[in-house]
């Protein structure tokens, strides 16, 4: 099978009426890794890169409740800069370049319910589009 844990994903798959940045760009604390008073970063298992992440708000009308706000993990050297926040919204419209998705099963009072970790390679202002070479391409 060619999909192992993880797969790309277009943006306006995922989110197709858009997204806003909610909160902060943060580091990912690595609980392994970390001790009291000591916290350490997440790195990535494949880059090795430091791992951040940002809460995203979902503009679809028609998404769950519990399902509005998402977080995207962006590994990168430095912290990732939001895009300005569009003029006279206090949100921050927001495309993810390099997106991929990896879903899994959570338990949630009992039940079992697919949920999705996301991550990315970048973020951009709408429209600012810098593509990220797509990984194991065959050539043509």
């Amino acid at each position: 099978m060619a999909i192992k844990n993880k797969f790309p994903v277009a943006m306006g798959d995922v989110f197709p009426h858009g997204a806003f940045v909610v909160s902060d760009v943060e580091p990912v604390r690595d609980f392994d890794k970390s001790a009291p008073g000591r916290p350490v970063q997440q790195t990535d298992k494949e880059s090795g890169l430091p791992v951040w992440s940002v809460s995203v708000l979902d503009a679809d009308p028609e998404a769950r409740r519990s399902d509005k706000t998402v977080t995207v993990k962006i590994a990168a050297t430095h912290q990732p800069v939001p895009p300005e926040a569009a003029a006279g919204l206090p949100i921050r419209p927001v495309e993810f370049d390099g997106l991929t998705v990896t879903p899994y099963v959570q338990e949630t009072g009992g039940r079992p319910r697919v949920a999705f970790s996301f991550r990315a390679a970048g973020m951009r202002a709408p429209g600012n589009h810098r593509p990220v070479p797509a990984k194991n391409q065959d050539a043509a």
